[in-house]
C-alpha cells in the first residue's frame, strides 16, 4: 500500500466504509453503488475482490503501471517542439488542425490541449458564463446578411487595420472579406456591391449602428428612420431591409466570427511572411476564403435560396455617394471643395437653378444626373478647384471646361453661352397703345 497515493487510500476507505454498511445490511447494493457513483456491475466486482483480497482488493490495479495507450516520449517532445518554435501564437483547436493536415500527427484535441496546458505553454480557460440560448438560423441562404468589422493587429505589429466581412446568417458562409484601412460608406458600399453582382438581392441586413449605417441622434438610443445614411439608401433602392442591432449579443453570430478571424488570420498572414494590404487581400480572395469556408460552413436548414437576380439597369448610381444640389447660374455645382463644370446639353440651353444629382462613385470618377439623364462625368483627377474656376469665370469659360469635359468627336469644345442672364424685354401689353401725337403748346 505504500506505493499508492494519499488520494487513493482515502477512496479505498470510502468505498470500504460504503461496502460494511452494505454487508451490515443498512444499505443495499444498489443504494451503495449509487453512493459511489459506479453501475452494479462494477459494485459486485469490488464486494467480490473485497471478499477475495480484503482491504486491498479494493485498490485499482491499473495504478502504477504505465499505460498501453500512452503516447511516445518523442511524440511529445516534437508537439511542444512544434508549437513553441512555429506555432506559439496558435490557439490549441488552430494547431492540432496543422498537426493533422502538415505534420501528419494524428493525437486527439482534448490530448493536445491537456500537453499544452500541462507544460505551461496555454492557459487553461474560465468557467463560461451565464447560459444564454442562441437565436435559431434563418432557413434559407439570402434571407440575412451580417456585415461587420473588425479593427485588429492583422500583421501582429503597430499596425491597425479593419477586416471588413459579410457572411450568411443561414450557413455562416463567408461572402466578402477585405482588410481596409477604416470601415466607411465607401468601403461599406463596396463589400455590398461585391455580394450583390456574385450572389444577388438578398432580403435583410443586420449591421450595428454605426454611423455609416444608421443616424442615432442619442448615443445608446433608438435609430431615426426617417433620416437615411448613403447605405441605408442604397440598399432601399435595392429593396433590401437594414436591421439595427442594439447590443453585440445581438450580433453574436459575427462576433464568433470575428474572434476566429483574431485567432487564426494573424498567424496565417505571419507563418506565408505576408506584410502588405495588397498581398493580404489577394490571400483573402484566393485562398483563405475558401478555406475558412470548408471549415465552418454548416449546412442550411432548407434547400433553395432567397438571392433574386441583381437588377439589370446599371448599379453604379445606386452603389455611389449620392448628393442633391442646384445648378448654378455659371452652369457648376460645388461638391466639397471641388467646382463642377456643367457642359451644353440638348435637354435645355442652360441647367441654371435646376436641381440635379451628383453621383461620386467607387473608382473616384463622378456623374452629373438630371433625371435619367447623365449630363457630364468627371475623371477621378483633373476636377478644376474652386479658385482656378473663379480666376476663368470672366471670359474664360471654356478654360475651366477644358479641365473638366473633353473634346467631341470633331476635335472642338462644345459651346458654352458666354451670357447666362435673362436678356430684359419689354413687357407685352394687352391693351393696344395710342399713336403718337404731336400736341401744340402755343
Amino acid at each position: 500500500m505504500e506505493s499508492y497515493s494519499k488520494a487513493a487510500m482515502e477512496q479505498c476507505m470510502k468505498i470500504q466504509e460504503v461496502i460494511l454498511r452494505a454487508v451490515a445490511k443498512r444499505i443495499t447494493w444498489w443504494q451503495a453503488a449509487e453512493i459511489i457513483g459506479v453501475s452494479e456491475r462494477t459494485m459486485r466486482r469490488w464486494k467480490e475482490r473485497y471478499e477475495e483480497h480484503g482491504y486491498d482488493g479494493l485498490y485499482d490495479r491499473r495504478l502504477g503501471k504505465p499505460s498501453p495507450q500512452r503516447i511516445a516520449l518523442a511524440t511529445v517532445e516534437k508537439v511542444l517542439a512544434l508549437y513553441q518554435e512555429k506555432y506559439f501564437d496558435f490557439n490549441v483547436q488552430h494547431f492540432h488542425e496543422k498537426l493533422r493536415e502538415e505534420h501528419h500527427i494524428r493525437l486527439s484535441y482534448t490530448w493536445v490541449k491537456q500537453a499544452l496546458q500541462g507544460a505551461g505553454l496555454v492557459k487553461k480557460t474560465g468557467r463560461r458564463g451565464e447560459h444564454r440560448r442562441r437565436r435559431p438560423r434563418r432557413p434559407l441562404v439570402g434571407m440575412l446578411l451580417h456585415i461587420d468589422g473588425s479593427r485588429h493587429r492583422w500583421f501582429q505589429d503597430e499596425r491597425w487595420y479593419d477586416l471588413l466581412a459579410i457572411l450568411d446568417d443561414a450557413t455562416s458562409e463567408i461572402y466578402y472579406a477585405q482588410l481596409v484601412e477604416e470601415e466607411s460608406t465607401r468601403t461599406v458600399l463596396a463589400g455590398i456591391r461585391e455580394v450583390v453582382e456574385g450572389k444577388g438581392v438578398f432580403c435583410a441586413m443586420y449591421s450595428d449602428r454605426a454611423s455609416h449605417f444608421f443616424v442615432t441622434p442619442k448615443a445608446g438610443g433608438p435609430v431615426d428612420r426617417s433620416r437615411m445614411t448613403q447605405v441605408g439608401r442604397a440598399l432601399k433602392d435595392l429593396g433590401t431591409e437594414l436591421i439595427p442591432a442594439y447590443s453585440p449579443q445581438a450580433r453574436g453570430r459575427s462576433e464568433r466570427s470575428f474572434r476566429t478571424w483574431q485567432g487564426r488570420l494573424p498567424q496565417e498572414l505571419r507563418v506565408r511572411a505576408i506584410t502588405g494590404l495588397q498581398e493580404a487581400n489577394e490571400f483573402l480572395r484566393e485562398h483563405y476564403m475558401a478555406e475558412f469556408n470548408q471549415r465552418f460552413q454548416v449546412p442550411a436548414e432548407q434547400r433553395g435560396s432567397a438571392f433574386a437576380p441583381a437588377p439589370r439597369r446599371n448599379l453604379d448610381p445606386i452603389f455611389a455617394v449620392q448628393h442633391e444640389r442646384v445648378v448654378n447660374r455659371d452652369n457648376t455645382v460645388q461638391i466639397d471643395k471641388r467646382v463642377l463644370q456643367i457642359a451644353q446639353t440638348r435637354l435645355r440651353a442652360t441647367l441654371a437653378g435646376c436641381r440635379v444629382m451628383v453621383y461620386e462613385h467607387l473608382d473616384g470618377t463622378t456623374s452629373i444626373g438630371y433625371g435619367p439623364h447623365v449630363v457630364a462625368r468627371f475623371a477621378a483627377d483633373g476636377l478644376p478647384k474652386k479658385k482656378e474656376i473663379s480666376k476663368n469665370r470672366k471670359g474664360c469659360g471654356k478654360a475651366a471646361l477644358l479641365e473638366t469635359v473633353g473634346k467631341s468627336k470633331n476635335g472642338t469644345f462644345p459651346p458654352f453661352p458666354q451670357r447666362l442672364e435673362i436678356p430684359q424685354t419689354a413687357r407685352d401689353s394687352h391693351f393696344p397703345t395710342a399713336p403718337m401725337i404731336a400736341v401744340n403748346h402755343s
